[in-house]
């Protein structure tokens, strides 16, 4: 099984992007076995990053790996929103 690559751009710090960092290492540590490398964006101190990956809102959760290239945007609280809309299979452990 592939490795996930995801990459979460935020918007300096703040609350709510505490609370999105802290939910997707949730959602990672839980449903990815540790098979996964969470890069964190602040699209304020690297506006390239986020040109350059067409971000158009904050939070935006991006895999890259394994293909298809997935997002999400917005709320990152509701695990089976987050994983479906990555196309990750929920872990059954």
């Amino acid at each position: 099984m592939s490795d996930y690559l995801l990459k979460l751009y935020i918007t300096g710090k703040s609350p709510r992007t505490d609370r999105a960092i802290a939910n997707m290492r949730q959602i990672c540590e839980r449903e990815l076995d540790n098979q996964y490398n969470l890069i964190i964006i602040d699209v304020l101190e690297q506006p390239e990053l986020a040109e350059q990956a067409k971000i158009i809102a904050t939070p935006t959760l991006i895999k890259e790996l394994p293909p298809p290239l997935r997002r999400v945007i917005g709320d990152l609280s509701d695990k089976e929103k987050v994983l479906l809309g990555l196309d990750i299979v929920p872990n059954q452990s």
